[in-house]
């Protein structure tokens, strides 16, 4: 089969040997995959896989099932899914666990469907799971354009959680605020944090989404609610902070690290499962949808690449398969 390998500075279409599915698992015929952010991380040789996992990018993928493992009774040759991947979603085909492997959200597309895994379980799980959220507690969501960000402002509509984003320029915040975020905030103006203060008001914030870190972590403790729950899920803006624990302490504030990609399979299945379960009918009313921005050959991945690094998208960029 064909798949994206990285060669020093630069993605390759090239041939690779089609994995084949063990005990529990099933093999994809990929026919769209997402560009996640990780992946660009991992090319740069920052994010290894975890182990035993595929070396090829890809954490997500929609497309037919063409290979049924030992031990696999919920799936047929044939049926139309998506997937959470921990790697191999940039290739003709890929062996995932059965438990990742969802069939598609009613009424999407293999395209759409391509779209929401690994940003819909990352926002479900790190603001529902992780950070406990009940309906009514107020949310801030960083790089709010992205495709966890856009998936995590849906969700807060769908809950009943408002949801204020941070993001870079005013058109991003627009097309946030029409998606349903209360409020956007333009990380390059002076008054960035007064800002959020202002919007969070006294009572603070009760969940915070932060794939930034370090470079954020005082801004993100002050506006946090007594009670309230940091979730950190990158560092994109360092690995190094200070913490002012006698804040957090009267305060019971909570800073919680999550990663998704390095869980064990029933872990991830568990996560699937709560979003078959209370986000695929949400897909079927229209009241979720994937937010993409542009599409791309899988053979042009490094196209795709120089895209989501330009900073300049909202929501997802996709790699197709005819």
């Amino acid at each position: 089969m064909k798949a994206i390998l990285i060669e020093g500075a630069d993605l390759r279409w090239g041939e690779v040997a089609t994995p084949e599915p063990g005990v529990g698992e099933v093999r994809i015929r990929v026919r769209a995959s997402a560009v996640n952010r990780a992946d660009l991380v991992q090319r740069a040789g920052a994010y290894a896989p975890p182990p035993g996992a595929s070396p090829i990018l890809g954490l997500e993928c929609a497309g037919e099932i063409d290979a049924v493992g030992p031990e696999v009774a919920n799936f047929a040759l044939g049926d139309a899914v998506c997937a959470l991947l921990a790697g191999g979603g940039y290739a003709e085909a890929v062996v995932v666990p059965a438990g990742q492997v969802r069939p598609l959200p009613p009424g999407l597309t293999m395209t759409e469907a391509a779209a929401i895994p690994e940003v819909f379980a990352t926002a479900y799980l790190n603001l529902y799971m992780e950070g406990a959220a009940t309906p009514g507690e107020r949310f801030l969501v960083h790089a709010g354009a992205s495709g966890v960000g856009t998936a995590a402002i849906q969700l807060g509509q769908l809950f009943s959680n408002p949801v204020a984003v941070t993001l870079s320029g005013a058109a991003k915040g627009e097309r946030c605020v029409a998606l349903g975020a209360e409020a956007a905030f333009d990380r390059g103006a002076e008054d960035f944090w007064p800002q959020i203060e202002a919007w969070a008001g006294p009572q603070g914030v009760d969940v915070i989404l932060d794939p930034v870190g370090g470079a954020y972590l005082e801004g993100n403790m002050k506006v946090l609610a007594v009670d309230g729950r940091l979730v950190i899920i990158g560092l994109m803006g360092g690995a190094q902070a200070t913490l002012g624990l006698g804040l957090m302490m009267v305060k019971r504030q909570r800073v919680i690290g999550s990663t998704l990609r390095a869980r064990s399979v029933a872990a991830k299945a568990a996560v699937m499962d709560a979003l078959e379960q209370r986000l695929w009918p949400a897909f079927g009313s229209g009241a979720l949808k994937p937010i993409i921005e542009t599409t791309f050959p899988m053979a042009e991945a490094g196209a795709a690449h120089r895209l989501i690094a330009e900073n300049g998208t909202v929501g997802k960029v996709l790699l197709t398969l005819d």
